[in-house]
């Protein structure tokens, strides 16, 4: 009589717990269902992904959630196969879906009447699954029903809360557990990209088959190092003749180069100095024409360093606003649920100018994550005098890499696309005639990167 007992104890159980994990994936279901986006206004008629998009919960208490936008890779790609890339645009405060998707990396462009959208030839979704993430709360569309969390954002706090969401989503598409995942970004996100992938890191240690799968980052641009980023930025204007002789000595003597966040008066009239010195010219790519009447330099003190407008400003940003702003795009997106007052904006003002933590330094992440055998790989727009190519060859140059590859030419079809460097742990590489957003300004060759990326293979020499 034990025995049987014992037998339909175990029996219930069993199917317990097969009802318990099959509920729980027939509800993932559900929320993928509704998640899909069946159509956006303007779309062509060729679009062969699926996508998704929509909140996910990232602080119950606060209320804090943060909106996705996922685009599959083409059914015909076997996008089941694909690893999984979160992309993180920078700021502080600007839009993963206006820049990242909507005009660098992903599959649609939007036409300049702000309505209609077309296919992006060089979409890195024919590469991955590409996950773009509008952070913190307060961005784009994402929200805090607790209004003094657009006040105090902070590089921990943006970690912590992309961490739970990237927990929280995994539940919603179960499918996408354990799959080869990356974590890439341009800009600022040269600090949230090696933030979230330590905490990743130190989560999955001991961990024999992680949900989070992470294998490394990439990032383009980014701002990764006060000190050298001042020294090469500073150092950069001036070789590139936007200054003068004397103007980039009193940068030098003026500026403290071991803090962006707090320069004094002395560096600010320095930098208001060199802003008149530059001209009516797009800092964010030298050579092409700016979309305005003003220098985007004349936006003084509105990102991380004094210099540093919060995005670049091309004429495709007045694109999106019109867009994502329109009623009938807001539903398809399932975005606004909770009737936020503000306009969706492509930079939040009030997120950015409160921005609270900042470390001076993301090397000491490098280092931790190169010895831990992460693949690491940094890239650079050389026409971009924001974060130049400079400023990121002084702070990996910090670093004491062993070099395995010296500096050679990469070629994309016999013409030079850039040049690289490998070291043990890391690849650099540049991008000849791109400026801060790279893959806007030189779309092939960025796909090309992103493949040799992902395939772990050196740039095509």
């Amino acid at each position: 009589m034990g025995y049987f007992l014992h037998a339909v104890l175990r029996l219930l159980y069993i199917f317990s717990v097969y009802y318990f994990v099959g509920k729980c994936h027939s509800l993932s279901n559900i929320d993928q269902e509704k998640d899909m986006i069946k159509y956006l206004p303007g779309q062509p008629a060729n679009v062969e992904f699926n996508q998704y998009s929509g909140y996910v919960t990232v602080n119950q208490t606060a209320g804090r959630a943060l909106f996705y936008w996922l685009t599959e890779a083409p059914t015909n790609k076997e996008p089941e196969l694909k690893p999984l890339v979160l992309w993180l645009n920078g700021g502080p405060g600007c839009s993963s879906v206006a820049y990242g998707a909507a005009e660098e990396l992903g599959p649609f462009r939007i036409n300049s009447d702000g309505k209609t959208l077309y296919l992006n030839p060089y979409s890195w979704n024919k590469l991955a699954n590409l996950l773009f993430l509008e952070s913190p709360a307060g961005v784009g569309y994402s929200y805090s029903n607790t209004s003094s969390d657009l006040y105090s954002a902070g590089d921990q706090r943006t970690a912590e809360d992309v961490y739970i969401f990237l927990i929280n989503w995994v539940e919603r598409f179960p499918q996408y557990k354990h799959r080869d995942f990356y974590i890439a970004g341009e800009s600022y996100a040269g600090h949230y990209v090696p933030q979230l992938s330590h905490i990743v890191y130190e989560r999955n240690k001991g961990v024999q088959n992680p949900v989070i799968n992470f294998k490394g980052f990439l990032v383009g641009n980014p701002v990764t190092d006060d000190y050298n980023d001042y020294i090469g930025t500073f150092e950069h204007w001036w070789t590139h003749g936007l200054i003068s002789d004397s103007t980039y000595k009193t940068l030098g003597i003026n500026c403290d180069f071991g803090s962006g966040t707090h320069p004094s008066s002395d560096c600010i009239k320095a930098l208001k100095l060199a802003s008149k010195e530059m001209g009516n010219i797009d800092p964010y790519s030298i050579y092409t024409p700016p979309c305005n009447y003003t220098s985007s330099l004349q936006r003084q003190s509105r990102g991380h360093y004094p210099w540093m407008p919060r995005a670049y400003d091309p004429c495709t940003e007045r694109y999106s606003e019109i867009y994502f702003n329109i009623p009938e795009v807001q539903k398809a997106f399932h975005s606004n649920v909770t009737g936020i007052s503000y306009p969706w904006e492509t930079c939040s003002d009030v997120v950015g100018k409160n921005w609270g933590d900042s470390p001076l330094s993301m090397l000491p992440i490098y280092k931790e994550l190169i010895a831990a055998g992460l693949r690491i790989w940094v890239f650079s727009g050389d026409t971009d005098a924001v974060v130049p190519l400079t400023a990121t060859r002084y702070s990996i140059d910090a670093l004491k890499l062993p070099t395995v590859v010296n500096w050679y030419p990469w070629y994309d079809n016999k013409k030079v696309g850039g040049w690289s460097q490998v070291y043990e742990g890391l690849t650099f590489v540049t991008v000849t005639g791109a400026g801060h957003e790279v893959p806007l300004h030189r779309p092939r060759l960025a796909f090309i990167l992103f493949r040799s990326f992902l395939e772990n293979k050196h740039m095509p020499s």
